[in-house]
């Protein structure tokens, strides 16, 4: 039987038809209220006596079509270690405080991203255009200056507006390590990913399912596997972790915190290991065995969406006084928090506020420090709307791609069971689809399997285990 086509076209009209369901459904944002675009419109930052560091080769590295850039980097070797200049867009500086636009990004939280569009937090005009670190533009920047050594160590941390100017963007395909820019990158990512390790941190290398929009229709990929990637969130964090040490030293602060995973809940991971045939000698921590393993190869990409369901329960923690008693982020093996994308997340804007007001030995802007303690449940409704928007987008675009292919066979692997064995989850080849199947799965081996359902309408794709 011919292949038929996994692309869907931008004109389906049962795929616009879904796509305004989901909107209406989790209530997505549409467009922004007069007033709050007419703030975002006039904002006119005062950069009057701001340092100007645009001498400084800052670059950014995003998804080729991303506009919303948060962040650009410089690095460079300074033995016996690096040092990283990570700029981060000034969203503040564009924000008034008790201002419409500001009442507007409190009520969304976050960007939400769809296949068709995105619902921003900020307008346009600011996300994509004014604040946003394009090259070749001048623009307000938050300026982190870290020195690392050479086992990754943080020796001195410095935080501050500047005026800033990127001198090019680059996506994760194109950023390798033969370029001068670049190798610092890559050099001190493997040293702080082997610092992670070191403090027992976790880093899962499993691919990110998400629907991909091109020139003439959408398709699903796993997304991931890229060294620039892996480098790249290495500089978040390490970003993250030196503003939440300020704060925790400073008493007052926004942190991003998850519990350790319960014992039983690791008793049950050891399990699968045995289950699975994955090596797992006492006294080694789950996250070594993590790094061991290859997610291309079924058993070991079984084992690790195992492993993904330890890390729950993350959240936001605020504090005025006195220190939080989990304070720290338990994938990240330290405390931690949100300061690198205030574009597209509202806590960074109030993190990154009070950091600044640390490192100048002030007392943070009252507008930031009074809205700590509602930031928890801003983001934690935030962030839930937007995993599910997420998940039911690409569950809409898998029934879809999948709606003429009822009664086929496909390779897959199996990824996760039910406890009861009536069946679990499996991991197509081709397409990029993770759905439910039922029959008695075995944990990470190949298996056929046998397309029962594709109802765009329910959002649902049901497979059945080959007999």
């Amino acid at each position: 039987m011919p292949r038929l086509p996994t692309r869907l076209r931008t004109d389906d009209a049962e795929a616009r038809s879904g796509l305004d369901r989901v909107r209406a459904e989790f209530s997505v944002p549409a467009a922004f209220p007069a007033e709050a675009a007419e703030e975002a419109a006039a904002a006119r930052p005062d950069l009057d006596g701001v340092p100007d560091l645009r001498d400084v080769e800052f670059f950014t590295i995003d998804p080729p079509d991303s506009m919303d850039l948060d962040q650009a980097m410089f690095l460079e070797r300074t033995p016996p270690g690096y040092r990283v200049r990570y700029a981060i867009a000034d969203v503040a500086r564009f924000v008034r405080p008790g201002g419409a636009l500001d009442a507007e990004s409190r009520a969304r939280g976050v960007t939400l991203y769809l296949p068709d569009a995105k619902a921003p937090l900020h307008p346009p005009e600011l996300s994509e255009g004014a604040a946003s670190l394009l090259p070749g533009r001048d623009r307000p920047a938050v300026v982190w200056t870290i020195d690392v050594d050479e086992a990754g160590g943080i020796t001195a941390v410095d935080v501050r507006r500047a005026l800033v100017r990127s001198r090019d963007r680059l996506d994760y395909a194109g950023a390798r390590e033969d370029d001068p820019r670049i190798a610092p990158l890559g050099e001190l990512g493997r040293v702080l990913l082997d610092a992670e390790a070191a403090r027992g941190g976790v880093s899962l290398p499993l691919p990110e399912q998400e629907v991909v929009r091109g020139p003439d229709g959408w398709t699903l990929e796993f997304r991931g596997g890229l060294p620039a990637e892996s480098w790249n969130a290495q500089i978040s964090l390490l970003t993250g972790r030196a503003a939440a040490r300020m704060m925790l030293d400073g008493g007052v602060g926004l942190l991003r915190t998850m519990p350790p995973a319960p014992a039983e809940s690791v008793a049950a991971l050891r399990r699968a290991a045995t289950a699975l045939g994955i090596d797992w000698p006492e006294g080694r921590r789950y996250g070594e065995v993590v790094r061991s393993l290859d997610p291309a190869r079924s058993r070991h990409a079984a084992f690790l969406r195992e492993a993904a369901g330890l890390m729950r329960g993350a959240g936001y923690t605020a504090f005025d006084g006195a220190v939080p008693e989990v304070a720290e982020h338990a994938a990240v093996a330290a405390p931690y928090a949100h300061v690198t994308a205030p574009i597209r997340r509202l806590a960074d804007r109030y993190a990154t506020e009070v950091c600044l007001a640390l490192a100048a030995d002030g007392a943070a802007p009252s507008w930031a420090r009074e809205a700590l303690p509602g930031l928890p449940e801003i983001m934690e409704r935030a962030l839930r709307r937007g995993g599910d928007v997420e998940r039911a987008c690409v569950d809409l675009v898998e029934a879809l791609v999948l709606r003429d292919r009822v009664g086929e066979t496909f390779e897959a692997m199996v990824v996760d069971v039910a406890g009861d064995g009536s069946g679990g989850r499996v991991q197509l080849k081709d397409p990029a689809v993770l759905a439910r199947c039922a029959g008695p799965l075995p944990l990470g081996e190949p298996v056929t399997v046998r397309l029962e359902e594709a109802d765009p309408a329910r959002r649902r794709v049901r497979f059945a285990l080959r007999g």
